[in-house]
């Protein structure tokens, strides 16, 4: 089964500042074990809401609106696609990576990561 694992955007992340090289250092490694092993299927990181635009439909109106976007915890600052057996397998692997980040980054790190099945139509 296919999941896609949304990992949300913090203040850092929307503020543009790089992230940090031993975290880089780290989601590579993990990115490349995963890769071998079959499950990580694709991977990205996103430009912070700055750089993006939303476009929306209202009462039969179009309408598009340049970043930045107040709601900076609900926005998407990466993802993957991953190959599990199962939910909890995919949510096993996504606790994995926010641990990561957890571990590097310290005790006083927030993020979430979102985790759905792809649904194959």
């Amino acid at each position: 089964m296919r999941f896609i694992m949304m990992v949300k955007g913090d203040k850092n992340y929307e503020s543009g500042a790089p992230p940090d090289p031993k975290l880089m250092a780290a989601i590579d490694q993990l990115t490349q074990e995963m890769t071998r092993a079959g499950i990580l299927l694709s991977a990205e990181g996103l430009f912070p809401s700055a750089a993006g635009a939303k476009v929306r439909v209202t009462k039969g109106k179009l309408t598009v609106t340049d970043g930045p976007f107040p709601e900076a915890r609900e926005l998407i600052g990466g993802f993957a696609i991953l190959e599990a057996d199962s939910k909890a397998d995919a949510i096993r692997l996504g606790s994995d990576f926010v641990r990561l980040h957890q571990n590097i980054l310290g005790p006083t790190w927030e993020g979430e990561c979102e985790i759905r099945q792809v649904a194959d139509l």
